[in-house]
This record gives structure tokens, sequence and C-alpha cells, in this order.
């Protein structure tokens, strides 16, 4: 570099010596040249500025033969400024240069924070999008089981109301089967009886006695029978007396049919359900009985009236044979009194449950809650 300096600096002084020479006519291309010269080798204006200081200290101390005349410096500073203007406008062109790529930069930038709130905008509307097909995809799921629980539910619901239709039927058969072959045999037996003590009374009172003790017994006989009925179709000492007298009264008239054996036991509280939670306490009963009956080949059975926190608790348990809960269930020709006693018992807001072991035998619960006013009442 100081090379080059100094050998701009000689060429500087002698086109600078022979323009000043060569006075006003003379040519300033040699000074545009070394100014471009200056801008290769890396110099700028100040740098030029020394180099020409120093050629007009040079011409201006030595004893050349030509005298520096008054307007020679101005001369020298004319030939100053044509040598500068490659780099001045070189210089303006970086700076305009500069300002453009200022400019530029400025544009980037705001293009690239509109780029990145784009960007983060994109994620916001992608991570959106994926929580909406997500939730979509569950809702889609979610409906599908409920589509397919309503129908499960409704074919249940068909076969349980042909079920309970055929039951219907059933139990009128039954009833006009006992109605005829014994409340009608028995009332056509006291009308024999009655015709025959009306005979017996127009020829002699001998015997009467004995006709009118048979008949009273076939009346009672068919007292008897209604009552059975009346109690199977509903007990109007649960209407009269509670449920605990209306249970003691069946289970009494159960052990008597059937020899199984009942241990009862209860809590006085039970009384204060209404009288649609304790209609379901004892068809749980009845129904729970009657499956005893059919199905267990039990020969004692627990009846357990107890109290929980949240309300009343009925667990019927039998020593007799266990059975698939689940299987049976779900089963097209399943057991209606199970249905029946989970029906009723949800259909007044309680739970209702089956458990059923090998050696254990079956134990039925049935969770009936409390009256707002019971619990009121309670909580006193």
């Amino acid at each position: 570099m100081k090379t080059k300096l100094s050998s701009l600096s000689d060429r500087y002084l002698a086109a600078l010596r022979t323009y000043l020479k060569q006075g006003p006519k003379a040519n300033l291309q040699v000074a545009c040249g070394l100014g471009r010269r200056t801008l290769a080798i890396g110099l700028q204006t100040l740098d030029l500025a020394r180099i020409h200081e120093q050629a007009l200290t040079t011409l201006t101390s030595t004893s050349d033969s030509f005298r520096i005349k008054d307007g020679m410096i101005t001369q020298a500073e004319q030939f100053f400024a044509e040598a500068i203007t490659p780099i001045e406008e070189t210089h303006h062109a970086v700076m305009e240069a500069n300002v453009r790529l200022k400019q530029q930069v400025a544009t980037l930038r705001q293009r690239t924070d509109e780029l990145a709130a784009s960007n983060r905008q994109l994620k916001k509307e992608i991570t959106q999008r994926k929580a909406a097909e997500n939730a979509l995809k569950k809702s889609e799921a979610h409906h599908k089981l409920m589509l397919e629980q309503s129908r499960t539910m409704q074919e249940q619901l068909r076969h349980l109301s042909r079920q309970i239709l055929l039951t219907q039927e059933e139990e009128r058969k039954e009833i006009s089967r006992e109605l005829h072959d014994e409340i009608a045999q028995t009332l056509a037996g006291i009308n024999v009886h009655l015709a025959a003590l009306k005979v017996e009374a127009s020829i002699s009172a001998q015997g009467l006695s004995k006709k009118i003790t048979n008949t009273q017994r076939l009346v009672e006989r068919s007292v008897k029978i209604v009552h059975r009925f009346a109690l199977e179709l509903r007990p109007t000492v649960l209407d009269d007396l509670g449920i605990i007298s209306a249970l003691h009264s069946y289970m009494k008239d159960f052990t008597k049919r059937t020899g199984i054996h009942i241990k009862f036991t209860a809590f006085a509280g039970v009384e204060q359900l209404n009288t649609t939670k304790r209609t379901v306490l004892f068809r749980v009963a009845q129904a729970a009985l009657s499956n005893v009956t059919q199905h267990a080949q039990a020969t004692q059975v627990k009846v357990n009236l107890k109290k929980k926190s949240s309300g009343v608790c009925m667990e019927i348990n039998d020593n007799g044979k266990s059975f698939e809960v689940e299987s049976v269930l779900i089963a097209r020709n399943k057991r209606l009194g199970l249905i029946g006693m989970r029906e009723r018992v949800e259909m007044v807001g309680g739970s209702f449950s089956i458990e059923s072991a090998p050696g254990k035998g079956t134990t039925i619960q049935a969770l009936i809650p409390f009256d707002i006013r019971t619990k009121k009442q309670t909580s006193l």
C-alpha cells in the first residue's frame, strides 16, 4: 500500500506540475484519471487531499524555472476538484445505495414481521383446525356410540314391550284359570249345597247343621282365594298399614305356599317414603321372591330393609343356585322380572344391582333415595 501511495503521489505531483504549466487551457482528464486511480487502490478523499497538499507544497518550495503566480493556487484547486470528482460520485452513489439498502432492509423487516405474524396466525389456525378435527372425530365417534346405544335400547324396549304383553297375557290366563278352576267350582259347589239345604230344610232338619258347616268352609275357601288374588295384584295393607306390614303378610303367605323360609328385618324409617317408592320396594321383593321360586331352588331367603345415608336399601339374598348376571341381562330371552325390577327402581331415581356367585346364591340390592322432605326431617 505504501508503494502504491508513493507512486500515486509522484504521478499526482508530475500531473499537477504539468497542469499548472499549461495554464487555464490545460486538460483536466489527467486529474480525473488520478481520482479513479485513487479509488482503485482503496484511498479516499482525505488521502488525496494530503497528496494534493504535499504536491502543492513541493511546487511552491522548489526553485523551478517558473514562479507561482496569483491564481495558480486556484488553478490547482480546480485540478484537485476534478481529481476528487470520481471519488465524490462514488460516495454519492454509495450513499444513495445505502439509503435504498436501508429502505429495502426496512421493507424486508416489515415484510418479515408481517410474515412472522402471518405464520403465527397460520399456526394458530392450524392448531384450531386440528382441535376442531379432533373434536369432530370425537363427536362422530360419540354420535356413533350414542346411535348404537339408541338402537340397542330400542331393540331392548321392543323386546321388553313384547315380554310385558306376553307376561300380562299369561297373568290374565292364570287369573282366568284360577277363577274358573277354583272360585267358579267352589261357588258352584256352594250353589249345589244351598240347593241341597233348601231340599233338606223342606224335608227334615237332620243333617242340616253339617251341610251348613261344609258350605261355610267352601265360602271361606273362596274368600281366601280372592284374598290371595288381591294380595298378588295389590295388597290393601300396603296402603293401610305400610310396607313393613305388607311385606310381612306377603312373606308369611309365601312361606305357606312354597315352604321357603324367609328372615325379614326392617327399620321403621322406611315408612317415611312416599307411596310410589314404597310400592316399588314391595314389587321388587315380590318379583325377587317369584324368581327364587321359579329359578333359584333355594331353601332360605333373607330380606333386609336398612337405612343408608342417601336412602333406603333393600337387600334380598337367597341360598339357591347362581347364574351369569350379564349374560342373562343381555340375552334376548332375558328374565322380565329382573328388567322390571331395575326399571321400577330407576324410575324413582334409585339404583339396582345383582350379584350371583356359586356357593353364595344371589343377592339383589335396590337403593331408593329419601324424599326431600324426609331428608329434612331426618336432619332435624
